[in-house]
């Protein structure tokens, strides 16, 4: 049965907020931005005590409009209500939809930052959200969630500003492996490859979309698992066209097709320049930075903390994800951790978004429910 086309929500306000007033923004790489400005969605409205803000952190594509990439999250009686809650979208720093990256114009050059982009860090991107909180009037967050690299801004903030971040829930994120490390790099170099990559200062309607497309090809195989690979694929010639593998060298299996039609549907809507921003501010996340230790860092953290891992994520496995859970709780954290059965992989919180209402609900109900509340969610979280 076909689901029913939804008309993602509106949010109440969207605008942009300029770091610093407009001075000069320092990173953490020791570049300086001399402006920078994020682009933040508001939907719903905060309440007399200010104390019903939820701040959700997008994924490595993603926009600030939550409730277009996570809708199934706003429908009704689901567990971001703007009824309820006052739930903010930032798009990050070094992105392209409307936050300050390579594709915005260097107000020292008078000419687009491209390749001149500086690395940013989750850190940096963090620090100027805390910014626009403030702006907001917005002091303590009830929850900061994430997935996968949202997932790295909501622990940042849990450790750079606990007195802010009431609970903290991140799924499919903890500093990446070697493997995670190795992966970001094919698809960089797949776009620095390309002809059209001019050193990064391409004309913005003339990128390297054959790298792009190869390094979302490749992304695309680490957001799934082999086992939802061979269910949909198996070893079928491309279901789009009369291919033969065993007769053509140009012909694909169904997977190819695959991997090939996810790369071009996203070359019209990314930058080149900002995938590779993005994924240098994934691999150089590390909650140690700046602390003695991550024991330190983490002994930091005074939110509550939900962290779930995905059995069949081999891009942040599951054990990652438990382990850091694990030293959470040696840190002193309360800390919980779930796993997710599903064999979409990494990107199972978009395939299967429903698995993750309760872990939403736990994060954002209201703080004056009792102890007992509290009892039974640990109980529904354990099953």
């Amino acid at each position: 049965m076909t689901k029913p086309i939804q008309t993602a929500l509106q949010p109440e306000v969207e605008a942009d907020f300029l770091l610093n007033g407009g001075a000069p923004f320092s990173l953490e790489s020791g570049a300086t931005l001399p402006q920078a400005s994020l682009r933040y969605v508001v939907y719903g409205k905060l309440n007399a005590a200010r104390d019903n803000a939820v701040l959700v952190c997008h994924g490595l594509s993603g926009s600030a409009r939550v409730a277009d990439w996570w809708q199934e999250m706003f429908l009704n009686d689901h567990p971001l209500d703007p009824k309820t809650h006052c739930i903010i979208g930032i798009n990050a720093l070094g992105s392209c939809y409307g936050s300050t990256g390579p594709t915005s114009l260097n107000p020292a050059t008078g000419t687009h930052y491209g390749s001149d982009f500086p690395v940013i860090s989750i850190r940096d991107i963090v620090r100027g959200q805390a910014q626009l909180m403030d702006h907001l009037g917005i002091h303590r967050l009830r929850a900061v969630i994430g997935p996968s690299i949202g997932g790295m801004q909501a622990l940042q903030w849990a450790v750079d500003f606990p007195d802010r971040v009431a609970n903290c829930f991140a799924t499919g994120a903890t500093a990446l492996s070697a493997m995670g490390l190795a992966l970001n790099h094919l698809q960089r170099e797949s776009i620095r490859l390309d002809p059209a990559w001019r050193g990064g200062k391409y004309a913005l309607d003339q990128q390297p979309t054959g790298g792009l497309s190869l390094a979302r090809g490749i992304a695309s195989c680490t957001y799934k698992s082999s086992e939802l690979f061979a269910e949909r694929f198996g070893r079928r010639p491309n279901r789009s066209g009369d291919e033969d593998p065993t007769r053509l060298h140009a012909a694909r299996y169904d997977v190819a097709g695959y991997l090939d039609y996810q790369g071009r549907i996203f070359i019209d809507r990314f930058d080149a320049n900002s995938y590779i921003v993005i994924t240098r501010a994934m691999d150089t996340f590390d909650l140690a930075r700046g602390y003695a230790s991550e024991h330190e860092a983490l002994r930091r953290i005074t939110a509550r903390v939900l962290l779930a891992g995905i059995s069949s994520d081999w891009l942040f496995p599951a054990a990652d994800i438990q382990s850091l859970a694990d030293r959470c709780r040696r840190a002193g954290v309360t800390c919980n951790y779930v796993e997710v059965h599903s064999h979409h992989g990494h990107d199972a919180f978009l395939a299967e978004a429903e698995s993750w209402r309760p872990f939403v609900e736990y994060v954002t109900r209201d703080p004056k429910e009792s102890f007992a509340e509290d009892a039974k969610y640990d109980t529904e979280l354990a099953l």
